[in-house]
């Protein structure tokens, strides 16, 4: 009772402040963030009141099925922006533009880390946090872009640019972690593995692929032999919480770890289902009503999740200050480089990499596998921790704000006078 107590009352928390907020001109997913955060351990959980908001982490902690599942259907979406026709135009730079900005962006975050560790010493923050680190300032958070892509129903050239690029970033940036923090764990233990270094990280891409590649075809079979909408919703609904369990498996073959990305999976399923079924976009407009709720759980649940007690470690928040400055600039400046290389329109090298700023649940996932370090893991975690609460109350709003700005998100009036015209015409 307590579990679907607290669901109903995050639930009703975030659409509560995505009411307050919207007179502010804020993204809705800052709201669900708010009331996470007010709902939380740290406010309302404060109280101790099993069920009046949660009382600890480890209670947030335990619904993080919820979380696994959401990003699950994010992912799934987003493989939508992956179609062959939409590639064809955007595909090349797209690519160039996502490697670019997120290698930029470890390099800017490394150099300016690795230089705070010469100031501070070994002792105060270690080399093997700033290489880290560097590595997880590549990630995106793909969810909090897309829920402002789909709120204010954003549509033009850089939005067409934005998704499959955050797509892309992940991938990208897990290469660079598993690369970064194989070469740290040699620094911290003084023993060198190739396999953690550069063939695991491989391993998991091609397997993540695969086996998401796999799945959609399956997808795409299984459809043609029902014929109901809600049967053949209920298909893909299906085949997403699959993906998600499967890619929770690991396999040991040798010294190899077979392990797989949820994301990379689910991304990959909705890329093949997307081209090889024909009825596809019907079917994803459906998924995409019905994950409303879970969306809202989901960051509602993320709100809940940040913890403000990094803010008593004046280290973590001036080294946090420095990660959240570069990264930003790392971004806005890869982007930038990349769209230049790509031959874009002034708009999408402007706004581009403002756009890219959120950053969440890739990042953190990154965060826990530091842990393995030890001590050195600990302030890794607490430094995204402050990182992601700024980016994640902050990221979506810039987001908007560079879409309205690039001329993706049509003021209401706009929009309105571009209905009449079109109703006229007809």
């Amino acid at each position: 009772m307590e579990t679907l107590l607290s669901i109903s009352i995050a639930l009703s928390a975030g659409l509560f402040m995505s009411r307050v907020v919207k007179p502010l001109k804020l993204p809705a997913v800052t709201g669900y963030l708010i009331a996470g955060i007010l709902i939380g351990p740290y406010c309302l959980g404060r109280l101790g009141i099993d069920g009046f908001g949660f009382v600890s982490t480890e209670q947030v902690g335990a619904m993080s099925i919820i979380n696994d599942v959401a990003l699950g259907f994010i992912a799934f979406a987003i493989g939508d922006e992956f179609r062959l026709e939409q590639l064809k135009k955007t595909g090349k730079a797209a690519t160039i533009i996502g490697i670019l900005q997120a290698v930029l962006t470890t390099v800017v975050v490394d150099a300016a880390l690795i230089g705070l560790h010469f100031i501070l010493g070994e002792e105060k923050f270690p080399l093997p946090t700033a290489i880290i680190l560097g590595a997880i300032a590549s990630a995106t958070a793909p969810a909090a872009t897309l829920m402002v892509v789909r709120q204010y129903k954003a549509k033009g050239k850089l939005t067409n640019l934005l998704l499959p690029i955050v797509a892309l970033d992940d991938a990208v940036g897990l290469i660079i972690f598993a690369v970064s923090f194989g070469y740290a764990k040699t620094l911290v233990s003084g023993e060198s593995n190739i396999y953690s270094v550069l063939v695991d990280p491989i391993v998991e891409i091609i397997g993540s692929l695969i086996l998401g590649a796999i799945l959609g075809y399956l997808l795409a079979w299984a459809e043609k032999y029902f014929f109901s909408r809600s049967k053949r919703q209920a298909i893909v609904v299906t085949a997403i919480f699959l993906a998600v369990a499967l890619s929770k498996l690991k396999f040991h073959l040798g010294p190899v770890e077979l392990g797989f990305s949820p994301l990379l999976v689910c991304m990959m399923l909705g890329t093949v289902f997307c081209n090889v079924c024909d009825f596809s976009a019907n079917l994803m407009e459906k998924t995409d009503r019905w994950t409303a709720p879970l969306f809202i759980l989901f960051f509602v649940l993320s709100g809940a999740e940040l913890e403000f007690s990094v803010f008593s470690e004046l280290s973590v928040v001036g080294i946090g200050i420095v990660y959240i400055i570069t990264r930003s600039f790392g971004k806005w400046f890869g982007a930038r480089i990349g769209a230049n290389i790509a031959g874009c329109e002034p708009n999408i090298k402007k706004y581009l990499g403002i756009t890219l700023l959120p950053q969440a649940g890739v990042a953190l996932g990154m965060s826990v596998s530091a842990l393995e370090l030890g001590e050195v893991g600990v302030v890794i975690r607490n430094i995204v921790l402050f990182g992601v609460l700024i980016y994640e109350l902050f990221g979506p709003l810039m987001t908007k704000i560079a879409l309205t700005k690039a001329g993706d998100i049509k003021p209401k009036e706009e929009k309105v006078k571009i209905a009449a015209e079109k109703g006229r015409g007809e």
